[in-house]
Formats: structure tokens, sequence, C-alpha cells
């Protein structure tokens, strides 16, 4: 399958290119603030305890967990797969270069990054505010998902994030106009002794089946732990579903995404995605334990 001819660019606005993926973080984060607000109304799927933020609460929570997402994301990408923005930044040959780590329009966001960005906004929130942290963790864990979904539908109208070659029929060739125009006629190069690009060959649309498992089908899956579960009751639980959920999918996506530019070669041929989705499993797995094994919470406790 040919890789649809997809703009980046959805429309222009003078010198303001309107792009799908900001829009993707738009719909994501005005999404999730919809389902947010209405876990915060209802009542009755945190019984017998009761929401941990009022809506007036979570407006200002939502404007901390965006910056979370932007800074998280952009530093987190920098630190975990191009440390080479954080030498520009501090000595770089020019200002261009310098200031390279902070032109988000470029493209390069972690979504680990942008986790522990969110996580720390919780965590600032929780204790600012006075707000039980897990359950807070809880309100925030279903909605992440929509912007999973998102990001990664997102990541193939790009066309960036592709997946390892395959012969599967559904493969698709990334090599487009755009992808020749990056990296010419076969849509690879040399560099470093490695070939970068996609190349003239099928691959996984790795990034489909990210926004099938980690967007709909974990979305799926916490829906069911809110509203037919009542896990909300229990803190912590929701939020260690979600991310052990997340991880187990991400590590086993893992096997079909083509690893990152220079990091192909990791010990026990593990890929940086797997290497930083361990610790939420482990996390996640600890998180299901302690609520599992603990008592519902009251509106008083």
């Amino acid at each position: 399958m040919q890789f649809p001819e997809f703009d980046p660019v959805l429309f222009s606005i003078g010198p303001l290119d309107i792009r799908w993926y900001a829009l993707a973080y738009v719909a994501g984060i005005v999404l999730g603030w919809w389902y947010a607000n209405r876990l915060a109304r209802n009542n009755a799927v945190w019984q017998p305890g009761k929401p941990p933020v009022t809506t007036v609460q979570l407006d200002d929570l939502v404007l901390w967990i965006t910056l979370g997402i932007i800074l998280g994301g952009r530093f987190g990408y920098a630190l975990f797969y191009k440390p080479s923005l954080y030498a520009d930044l501090f000595g770089g040959a020019d200002w261009e270069a310098r200031l390279a780590l902070f032109r988000l329009w470029d493209g390069g966001m972690s979504f680990h990054g942008g986790l522990i960005g969110v996580t720390l906004a919780i965590v600032w929130f929780a204790s600012k505010n006075r707000i039980r942290l897990l359950s807070l963790g809880d309100l925030v864990a279903p909605v992440v998902p929509i912007g999973l979904f998102f990001g990664r539908i997102a990541n193939f109208i790009n066309g960036e994030l592709w997946g390892r070659p395959t012969d599967a029929p559904w493969g698709v060739n990334f090599c487009s106009s755009r992808m020749r125009e990056a990296y010419g006629s076969t849509c690879e190069f040399l560099v470093n002794g490695q070939m970068q690009g996609p190349g003239n060959l099928a691959r996984h649309p790795s990034q489909l089946y990210e926004a099938g498992l980690e967007g709909i089908a974990l979305a799926v899956v916490l829906w069911l732990a809110v509203y037919k579960g009542r896990l909300l009751a229990k803190p912590g639980y929701v939020t260690g579903i979600f991310l052990f959920g997340y991880g187990l999918v991400r590590a086993l996506l893992e096997n079909v995404r083509q690893p990152d530019f220079g990091m192909e070669n990791l010990p026990l041929g593990l890929t940086m995605g797997m290497m930083l989705s361990i610790p939420m499993m482990l996390i996640g797995a600890w998180l299901i334990w302690r609520a599992w094994s603990q008592p519902p919470v009251t509106a008083e406790g």
C-alpha cells in the first residue's frame, strides 16, 4: 500500500501554518478536559468516596497539565532521544543551534517525557490544594488515551515513527514525494554508516497500531474499570491499570516499530521505548496490587 500524499500542514494563515500535529494536541486536551469534567461531576462512580476536585479546580489543573505535556514532552525527547539539543543549548555555534531545543514546530516530542511532566504537574497541584494524589491521578488517567489516539494519527499523517519492514498485505510504503524531497529518490541516505529514512519498501503502519491499542483499546479498558468495575473508589487502581496497560502495549509494539535512529543496537535487543516502558509496568503493577489490597475510600477518608 502506498502512503497517501498527506500534507502535514492543514492550512495556513499568512505566515502561520496550522499543522495536523498541533491540532492533535488541541483535540486531545479539549476532549480530555470534557471527559475529566464529566467524571468530576459524576459522584456515583466515586462512591463511597467523592470526586477529588471541583470543576473549577479541574479548569486550573488543565492549564498545568498542558504545560506538563508540552515542556515534558519536548525536554524528555531531547533527554531520551537527542541529548545533542542540550549540548547545543549551552555550546551551540550560533543562536539558531542554541535555540533548537525550543523549536517545537520542528518536531520531536516524547510520550514518556510528557508523562513525567504531567506527573509533576499533578503532584504539585495535589500538594498545593491538599488533594489525594492517587485519586487525582485516577481522574486524569482515563482521559490520556484520547490524546494518544490523536497523537498517533498525526504521526501517521506526518509519515513519521514508521514501523519495521514487513511482507504483510497491509504494509505501507512511506516513500512519498515529500519523503523523496527530504531523503532523496530512494527515501534513504547514509549517516554515520547507518541508513536513515523509510526506504522504498513496505513497513508496518505502527502509528495506526498504537492509535488502536494505546488509544482506543486502552480507553475502553479504563472506561470499563471506571463505570463497570467502579474502581475509582480505590485510589491508584485506575492509574495503575493505565500505567501497566500502556507500558505493556508500547513494549510489545516496539517489536514492529522501527528503532529510533542511532539506537538500533541497545543491549539485550531492547529499544528506548521498551526501556522507558518497563518502569511504567512495574509501578502500575504495584499500584494495582496496593489498591486491590485496600478497602474503598469513603468521602470522609
